[in-house]
């Protein structure tokens, strides 16, 4: 579609179709993806779609149950990402001075 016939859209239609077309993107992993084979940004991406598709109020009861439990299982490995790159962070060495010199592995004993 040439841009300018967009300009002419209402902007609920633009929504829908902006939403089509990450969802379509979202959905390129399939809902059968192993969520342990997404990245951080393809989990969240694919959880903002579950969220969107849920909200929306279009999917049939059954579909909704399944959609609500990936969207379960994505906020779970997101969150697990999250917390296992705060405690990264939090394992930054520090000199005498309380200047950063280096960091720890997460996993380090130290």
């Amino acid at each position: 579609m040439p841009v300018d016939i967009f300009i002419n859209l209402p902007s609920a239609i633009l929504d829908r179709t902006a939403m089509q077309r990450q969802c379509s993107l979202a959905m390129d992993q399939g809902p059968d993806t192993p969520i342990a084979d997404m990245s951080f940004e393809d989990a969240l991406r694919a959880l903002e779609t579950v969220v969107r598709r849920l909200e929306s109020g279009d999917v049939p009861l059954d579909e909704s149950i399944a959609l609500y439990e990936r969207g379960e299982e994505l906020r779970k490995a997101c969150q697990k990402r999250l917390d296992a790159a705060q405690a990264r962070i939090e394992k930054i060495v520090q000199d005498a001075d309380g200047k950063p010199t280096g960091t720890v592995p997460f996993d380090s004993a130290n």
